[in-house]
């Protein structure tokens, strides 16, 4: 791979995301580096060591590991979870709005 892809935006991700995006193991993963399947950067967040891997390298990696079905099975949690995520959000911001109208209605009210 060309030093470029450790740059380009979403091309990478840490060892963390790949475990919760493709299902796989912390202990796959660090196998798969061992065995030279997947390159990787070593990198510190916060003083916490991480591995950043090629996202393309992981999906390959994903697919050979769990096979077709189970990379499907696994992307379709992983949306899900993300959507399950937005829509919590979703729901917290409309909570805090609707609480500012009836301050606002109540405030208007007083003020009359």
């Amino acid at each position: 791979m060309t030093e470029s892809m450790w740059t380009k935006r979403g091309a990478t991700l840490s060892h963390n995301n790949a475990c919760k995006e493709f299902g796989l193991e912390k202990n796959d993963i660090i196998r798969a580096i061992r065995n030279g399947e997947l390159q990787y950067r070593q990198g510190v967040a916060h003083g916490n060591p991480y591995y950043k891997l090629l996202r393309d390298e992981v999906e390959k990696f994903a697919l050979e590991f769990r096979g077709t079905s189970g990379k499907q099975e696994q992307e379709f949690i992983h949306k899900l979870k993300l959507i399950n995520k937005e829509i919590n959000s979703f729901k917290r911001k409309l909570s805090s709005l609707e609480k500012q109208k009836i301050e606002l209605i109540e405030d208007h009210e007083q003020k009359k």
